[in-house]
């Protein structure tokens, strides 16, 4: 009798718990409606991007050659890193020059992908090679390299480690010296995750990253993974020039100095200077 009263006890406990967990949202029929409920408040605490625009300060001729995987201010001057197996090059040069200040080429079997400036160095990465090329900051030369796992896109420096893209929605902290990872963090517009993230720029606190195969930068704060703003580009080039052979807008530059940004694309016959500003009407999605 007395083992029957404490099954019965048993009973009655799971009973109980059962009814207070489905009451909540955790199980049984009103599950999914305490799920939504969860990922609707969740997404009501993080607010939607802004939503902002380019507005063009000015333009400049860009070599319709250079397949543009990087793009940095430096001293007065781009680096820019330009892919493709067997035609792969990094360069500096000045807005308005017709000519490259230095340029060094990369071998043919690699193919180039995005760089940043640390210290005396320039870091650049390569595709599908999983090599880091290390280069003199004055003469591009290349003075060593690193091993990685994995694809490399995009690459910047926020001024203590490294961040990496590799066309997913995750960004990779590395290491400068040894160019090991060291975290990583995913990329969300509220809690959907955001792939195709290609070249990367380091500025103002934020990771601003082109999407490939869109006209969209995302500014991301590289704490949470979440996406501040989502910036429109998709009126810089004309009709004609787009069908000239210009291809992905591509290429971040910060010049803190002006608080202006460069942009550019892969073969595109311009490069522009610009500042982002809020929207006054919808933006493309």
């Amino acid at each position: 009798m007395a083992r029957a009263l404490v099954l019965l006890g048993v009973a009655a406990a799971a009973i109980l718990g059962y009814a207070a967990l489905t009451a909540n949202g955790r199980g049984g029929a009103a599950g999914p409606a305490g799920v939504a409920a969860a990922t609707s408040r969740l997404r009501a605490e993080r607010p939607a991007p802004e939503r902002l625009r380019v507005r063009v300060l000015a333009s400049f001729p860009h070599d319709t050659a250079a397949y543009t995987q990087g793009l940095v201010w430096d001293a007065g001057a781009l680096l820019e890193s330009s892919g493709g197996y067997g035609q792969s090059f990094v360069r500096r040069w000045r807005p308005g020059s017709d000519h490259p200040l230095v340029e060094q080429r990369l071998p043919g079997h690699m193919f180039a992908e995005g760089l940043a400036v640390v210290g005396e160095r320039v870091i650049q990465i390569t595709w599908r090679e999983g090599v880091a090329l290390y280069r003199d900051r004055a003469t591009l030369e290349e003075i060593d390299r690193r091993s990685y796992e994995g694809e490399g896109w995009g690459l910047c420096w926020d001024g203590q480690r490294l961040i990496m893209s590799d066309g997913s929605d995750t960004l990779t902290l590395r290491d400068p010296e040894s160019f090991d990872p060291s975290g990583s963090v995913v990329v969300r517009t509220g809690t959907v995750p955001l792939a195709n993230l290609n070249e990367l720029e380091c500025a103002e606190g934020w990771v601003y990253a082109n999407l490939y195969g869109s006209d969209q930068i995302a500014r991301i704060d590289p704490a949470s993974g979440q996406v501040a703003a989502l910036i429109d580009a998709s009126d810089l080039l004309t009709p004609r020039e787009r069908a000239g052979g210009a291809e992905v807008l591509n290429g971040i530059a910060y010049n803190a100095d002006t608080e202006t940004f460069f942009l550019t694309g892969k073969l595109w016959p311009r490069l522009f200077e610009v500042v982002f500003e809020p929207a006054a009407g919808p933006v493309r999605p």
